[in-house]
């Protein structure tokens, strides 16, 4: 039976078809080709990360990457500059600007991931945690009276006009979020490859737009918080948003592909390819952390007498900006001790003083450098 799609987008979708859809929508000779390109790519990933020693060096950094670019898709724009001194600050809370919306992504990814441990299934409870720390509201899924449209955007000739109405009415949304957690949730009854349905999921969700605000948001977390909760990786290092914020009108055109022309095949071999190609990247930037991590190192070891070397590297990885309060509150060094040796890494040009107020921050040059190339 064919995919019945959207013939009317001023009107709510209430229409939208369950899950799962048709094998003969996903069952192709190239979107099969896609997958094993995509699983190979993801597979290689978390080979390398679980391997290695200190997770956290790379967890922080890299997670805040795609809290950056999936932001950025939003229109939610800040620099590096900013997003890592807001990142360094010990309360989001004193935080201002678009990198306090970064930050609150960040907080989200790593809220729906913790939720996800322990056994815990999918359900309507974790997308609203989620939605409701990356959009900062305190309400959940949106009842009828939202008449929430989602509009053209730009300045062409049909920008502010309807491009799409998601369903809406009495205990509709909650039914047809339901049958996306059924499907999310049951291998045994639904039994497809798990990318194919984490892309699959993507689309029903953003379909569905359960929420008043922050769906596109919420959807890209639950990307790599499913990936996780599936075992593809051990923590949400996939820096999947970096594709989409390079190819967003594909992204667009995906989404509404389906919606108006029920073409699954181009919106599958799109997410398919974004999970190929950004773990090729993660896999990239892992590799040179590590050996500019160990480069570091070295030099430390063999130019200092700096005490405890490798927890000062494993702390000035974490992120690209640090200050000697980490140091302290962490008690890894007394206050003198840490500037004392702060300063000697800018000596040495591994780390460049910055002030900022009435205090000091020391970036990681290289570890700047890898993660905004």
């Amino acid at each position: 039976m064919p995919y019945q799609i959207n013939s009317d987008r001023n009107k709510p979708w209430n229409e939208l078809p369950e899950l799962p859809i048709e094998r003969d929508l996903y069952q192709d000779l190239e979107i099969y080709e896609q997958l094993g390109n995509a699983k190979a790519a993801l597979a290689r990933l978390h080979g390398r990360s679980i391997a290695i020693p200190n997770q956290g060096m790379l967890i922080n950094s890299i997670s805040l990457q795609e809290a950056k670019a999936s932001s950025a898709i939003e229109n939610i724009f800040t620099t590096d500059d900013e997003l890592y001194k807001a990142y360094s600050e010990e309360n989001v809370s004193h935080v201002n600007g678009p990198a306090k919306e970064v930050l609150y992504y960040r907080e989200a990814l790593w809220a729906g991931y913790d939720y996800l441990q322990n056994d815990q299934a999918i359900d309507i409870a974790y997308f609203v945690n989620v939605y409701r720390i990356v959009s900062q509201f305190a309400d959940g899924i949106r009842t009828p009276i939202a008449q929430v449209v989602i509009k053209e955007g730009g300045t062409g000739p049909n920008a502010g006009k309807t491009f799409y109405t998601p369903p809406r009415g009495k205990d509709i949304v909650e039914a047809k979020m339901g049958n996306l957690i059924d499907f999310l949730n049951d291998d045994i009854k639904y039994p497809l490859d798990t990318l194919l349905k984490m892309a699959i999921g993507h689309y029903q969700f953003e379909a569905i737009h359960p929420f008043r605000d922050g769906n596109g948001r919420t959807g890209r977390i639950f990307n790599i918080n499913y990936l996780t909760k599936k075992g593809l990786l051990d923590y949400p290092i996939l820096f999947l948003s970096k594709f989409i914020i390079d190819h967003k009108e594909e992204y667009y055109a995906g989404l509404a592909g389906v919606t108006q022309r029920g073409s699954w095949k181009n919106w599958l071999l799109y997410m398919l390819k974004a999970v190929e190609v950004t773990s090729n990247i993660t896999y990239d930037k892992i590799n040179d952390i590590i050996s500019t991590q160990h480069a570091i190192l070295s030099a430390i070891q063999s130019d200092t007498d700096i005490k405890r070397p490798d927890q000062l590297v494993n702390a000035i990885f974490t992120h690209p900006l640090t200050k000697v309060a980490h140091f302290v509150n962490s008690k890894t060094y007394a206050e003198n001790t840490a500037r004392r040796y702060l300063d000697q890494l800018t000596t040495m040009g591994i780390l460049e003083k910055r002030e900022v107020g009435k205090g000091f921050y020391y970036l990681n040059l290289e570890l700047y450098r890898i993660l905004s190339s």
